[in-house]
């Protein structure tokens, strides 16, 4: 009998308690992690202003992994606004296709790629696993533009590259570990164009880069 009452006791209380939700309207979100930008860049003919475009050479830029922070504000149950931020991103510059030994590394750039989006989760608040989606913008800003030792030795002088405005898109999972600690993974897709300019032997030297990277970033992230 008195298991029996014990056994009632807490059906009664499982039913009366409310269930813990893991995304909710109103909930904040923070992540913190690792994240990598990995371009994959598409870079025109570089030109030579005066001579014109030089057929076959290119500019490459290479990847970097830096801290990544993420914020998170559910505007509903299933939709929410993020903010993606990172500590600077440093990257390496390469001129590709040059004739003699003009080829080769160029410099060093830092970018930061602040990026807004509106993500949605499809799945029941109640669920332990939050798939989503998300489309927004991007603004990279590059700063911190730097001619390598030995692109000035062959001549070159000056390095500025513009920022980009484009749109980015991603995918990713929150995992609930508890019912205010989460496990994160994304990846990101995100539209960066950028022209970079420096100076061979007085003359004005040009390249447009589709530097368009894969953003990957896994992180631990607090509910508030």
């Amino acid at each position: 009998m008195h298991k029996s009452l014990f056994a009632l006791s807490l059906v009664a209380i499982a039913l009366a308690a409310p269930y813990a939700t893991a995304h909710e309207r109103g909930d904040i979100i923070m992540r913190a992690g690792l994240v990598t930008v990995d371009p994959h860049e598409e870079s025109e003919d570089i030109r030579l202003h005066g001579t014109g475009k030089l057929p076959g050479t290119s500019a490459g830029v290479n990847s970097d992994t830096q801290i990544g922070l993420n914020y998170l504000y559910m505007l509903t149950d299933h939709v929410g606004l993020e903010y993606l931020a990172a500590t600077p991103f440093k990257h390496d510059a390469y001129a590709r296709g040059l004739p003699g030994d003009l080829d080769g590394h160029l410099g060093t750039f830092k970018q930061l790629p602040p990026t807004v989006s509106l993500v949605y989760f499809p799945l029941s608040p109640y669920s332990t696993v939050q798939p989503y989606v998300g489309a927004g913008i991007n603004y990279t800003y590059i700063f911190e533009t730097k001619l390598g030792n030995s692109a000035e030795s062959k001549g070159f002088k000056g390095l500025d590259m513009d920022n980009s405005i484009g749109w980015a898109v991603e995918a990713g999972v929150d995992y609930m570990l508890t019912d205010t600690l989460i496990l994160n993974a994304q990846v990101r897709y995100i539209d960066i164009n950028t022209t970079a300019t420096t100076h061979l032997n007085g003359t004005k030297v040009s390249v447009d880069v589709d530097v368009d990277p894969m953003v990957y970033m896994v992180s631990l992230g607090y509910k508030y």
